[in-house]
């Protein structure tokens, strides 16, 4: 499987990238999943809900199946920050690309996401500069980055481009989990 990482800080249109990128590497046939950074309280269930009054409960583990999704639900039992590498162990080996938004510090290769501030904006420092790990910049602004970058460049709402560069230099982001047990 391939991983590439999607970093950049909130309100820089991650999200909404992914959103146009996994339908654009669908239409060359390839299975994506997603590996996404959350805040510490987040939930995918609802009060009164089945699984939530089981979590309620105390179960370590939910899982539900239909006969179209399956989740898993895992409680922990004291604060976990699990690292990209520990999600990444999750996924489903049969993907053929894993896109994983969020861990910006990550030591995974990745694509900053990086949108000009609007007025009145504070600007948002860049990684490119000092992380390796940028691979390249989705932006919507080329000329207003605050540093010159040799990476390669795109249009952050350009997903098909960024989608044939990805296939393109697939091989440059095969994920190998043995160098990051």
């Amino acid at each position: 499987m391939k991983v590439v990482g999607f970093a950049g800080y909130s309100g820089a249109g991650k999200t909404t990238l992914l959103e146009r990128l996994i339908p654009a590497l669908k239409r060359h046939g390839l299975r994506v999943s997603v590996v996404k950074h959350a805040h510490h309280k987040f939930d995918i269930d609802h009060p009164g809900k089945d699984t939530w009054r089981h979590r309620q409960a105390g179960a370590f583990e939910v899982v539900v199946a239909s006969d179209q999704r399956l989740a898993v639900m895992r409680e922990f039992e004291v604060p976990v920050e699990l690292s990209v590498h520990q999600l990444l162990a999750e996924v489903h080996a049969a993907a053929d690309w894993v896109l994983v938004e969020g861990f910006r510090h990550s030591d995974v290769l990745k694509i900053e996401v990086w949108r000009e501030p609007g007025a009145g904006e504070p600007s948002r420092p860049v990684l490119y500069p000092d992380d390796p790990f940028v691979t390249a910049v989705a932006t919507d602004a080329p000329g207003s980055l605050p540093s010159p970058t040799a990476r390669p460049l795109f249009d952050l709402n350009d997903a098909e481009a960024i989608a044939k560069w990805l296939i393109d230099s697939g091989d440059r982001f095969e994920y190998n989990p043995e160098h990051h047990g």
